[in-house]
């Protein structure tokens, strides 16, 4: 559990904070089936040049691994208080479980 005062001044000191707050593989696994909508999304709003389609990408992506937070994970998503290294978190924990390096 993470202390209230504790602050990440590197993306590198969060990252392993943000992999503690997705221990749960279920958790896990929906963050990378929302991310992964969120890059068919894209593809989709570009190969068919309907970008109003782009609004769906924050709603699959955070839907998702809210999900996994509030009903698997049960912890608030690290979104609320660091939101632009959960970003950055999100694609680097969907590129290290493509790779291999995350179980999922």
């Amino acid at each position: 559990m993470q202390a209230q005062a504790e602050r990440f001044h590197t993306f590198k000191e969060f990252y392993p904070f943000y992999l503690q707050e997705h221990a749960n593989i279920t958790c896990r696994r929906l963050h990378f089936a929302g991310s992964t909508l969120v890059v068919l999304i894209l593809i989709a709003a570009v190969v068919l040049e309907n970008y109003m389609l782009l609004w769906l990408m924050p709603i699959a992506g955070y839907g998702f691994a809210w999900v996994g937070h509030f009903f698997f994970e049960h912890n608030r998503p690290a979104t609320f208080k660091y939101p632009v290294y959960s970003l950055i978190g999100d694609w680097v924990m969907y590129k290290d479980m493509w790779t291999g390096k995350i179980r999922w």
